[in-house]
């Protein structure tokens, strides 16, 4: 009995050496933890359940047949976060170069497939350099395998992606479709051809960072939601995050002790709005000031500025936030802002998530640049997602909330359950000065007329009561009392019921 335990664990002992000391020395001399490391960083100290850690790989060509090493390249398992399920896999890059064979991602596909029946978010560690060109279409099979797990657990549990180092060709797609991609600078990067093919086809010289690195990913393609310094910072940052997220969509978000009192008021709010309507001023100061703590994880900080969106806690329980942003393009929605909130607003939609909404929007983004890119459909993605979302929805319009823009950011007539209005809000088709040289186009030359006409506008529709009369707002409130109004009201509509009719599913405007 004791030979056969003494093999056990030096057949374990194997598996945790991954490639071995050299390639560990290389990983770490590069910056970066192992497959383990990772693990014992993001999850609880002692939770780690692992499984399958002596599958190897199962080709014969190439040599193959003499390099087995257990767990073939991948670390995959269960463990707890704050004592809260999850199931992770971490790839190895010190075993073969992390590269997916089928054995590989045949592990993969076991832990989505326990997380989606357990109802448990999948968290996926990528450092890999793609499929294992000795297996050839058997790993190709692989990927696809995955990729079909994830399209299944998408909207049925948190799908999270980590990427720590390289991540290309036809793997960056199960990441693109799970719900939040997190990278690390200087070591992590994402592209469907890497620099050689790009220079070959195109003629264009770029490097590995410059063409899929952590900065480009979350300034330019919008591909990644944040980026961090190292591998400590994503992981840790990863737990904070997973805080905020339901196990799956069978479940309520999670709710946590709070010590901010939810009938907290907050006079500064007041003064927050400038005089000056043309004056920008910082939501993120209305955001920091509403939610529980002034605890927000912000999502996509660096790209469609002009949007914020993130999540909070009111009263311990998460809640999803979209604002517009006054400091970038006035809070006007442009193409980007309008994709990168209506994918996080059905997100939330997905998982039970409330959504509150603070609108200043002076509308659509004009242009030939606009037009020509297709703000129209990519306008009614945010429109869409607003609409069909069947969660709480709590709106406050602080200042402008002009046109169609009015209508998209969570009005009335997309169901949303509580609409507030600051008394500086103005709602209406347009600003006062463009309405009154349309509606007054034959007296431009007149320009005393024209100001009397502008102020007229003003008075009627540059504010938040003709729109409260028609009870398209519910209640005009004082600022200072923003956080008492959302948490009230969030309390009346923790048992909201509200179904769409039934349909295998809906077809976005993609």
């Amino acid at each position: 009995m004791q030979e056969i335990l003494q093999k056990l664990e030096e057949k374990r002992a194997q598996a945790r050496a991954g490639g071995g000391v050299k390639r560990v020395d290389a990983q770490h001399a590069r910056g970066k933890l192992t497959a383990r490391e990772r693990i014992e960083v993001l999850l609880d100290p002692n939770s780690f359940e692992e499984y399958g850690m002596f599958v190897e790989h199962r080709c014969n060509d190439f040599g193959m047949a003499e390099q087995r090493i257990s767990g073939d390249g991948v670390v995959t398992g269960s463990g707890t976060i704050n004592g809260r399920l999850v199931y992770v896999f971490s790839q190895d890059f010190t075993v073969f170069g992390g590269a997916l064979s089928e054995a590989h991602a045949e592990k993969i596909c076991k832990v989505m497939d326990m997380a989606i029946k357990v109802g448990a978010p999948v968290i996926g560690l990528n450092d890999s350099g793609g499929a294992r060109i000795q297996e050839g279409v058997a790993s190709l099979a692989g990927y696809a395998e995955v990729f079909q797990r994830n399209i299944m657990a998408s909207g049925v549990v948190p799908q999270i992606s980590v990427i720590m180092g390289p991540c290309a060709g036809g793997a960056v797609y199960s990441p693109a479709m799970t719900d939040f991609i997190f990278m690390v600078k200087d070591s992590s990067y994402m592209f469907v051809t890497g620099p050689d093919v790009v220079k070959t086809v195109t003629q264009e010289e770029v490097t590995q960072e410059e063409l899929g690195g952590a900065v480009t990913h979350t300034t330019k393609s919008s591909v990644a939601d944040n980026a961090f310094e190292n591998d400590i910072e994503a992981l840790m940052q990863v737990r904070r995050f997973v805080d905020f997220l339901p196990l799956s969509n069978r479940e309520d978000p999670p709710s946590r002790p709070f010590y901010d009192d939810g009938e907290r008021i907050d006079m500064s709010l007041d003064t927050l709005v400038p005089a000056n309507p043309n004056k920008p001023y910082d939501m993120h100061e209305l955001i920091l000031k509403v939610v529980d703590e002034g605890d927000f994880f912000e999502l996509q900080p660096n790209f469609a500025k002009n949007i914020v969106i993130g999540f909070g806690r009111i009263e311990g329980a998460t809640v999803g936030v979209v604002a517009n942003q006054p400091m970038v393009l006035a809070g006007c929605l442009d193409i980007n802002a309008s994709r990168k909130a209506a994918r996080f607003v059905r997100f939330c939609d997905c998982f039970n998530i409330p959504i509150i909404t603070f609108v200043d929007v002076p509308g659509f983004l004009p242009g030939t640049a606009q037009e020509y890119n297709g703000i129209i459909k990519h306008g009614a993605k945010l429109l869409f997602a607003y609409g069909e979302a069947t969660v709480p929805k709590v709106t406050v319009i602080t200042r402008k909330a002009y046109g169609g823009a009015y209508d998209v950011m969570s009005s009335k007539h997309l169901r949303g359950d509580l609409n507030y209005a600051w008394p500086t809000a103005e709602i209406a088709v347009m600003g006062p000065k463009g309405a009154v040289e349309i509606i007054f186009r034959s007296d431009i030359g007149d320009k005393a007329k024209i100001e009397a006409k502008t102020k007229e506008y003003t008075e009627k529709f540059a504010n938040p009561f003709v729109a409260a009369s028609r009870g398209f707002i519910d209640e005009v409130i004082m600022p200072h009392s923003t956080r008492r109004r959302i948490a009230r009201g969030l309390r009346m509509l923790r048992d909201k019921e509200l179904e769409n009719p039934w349909k295998k599913h809906d077809n976005i405007p993609l």
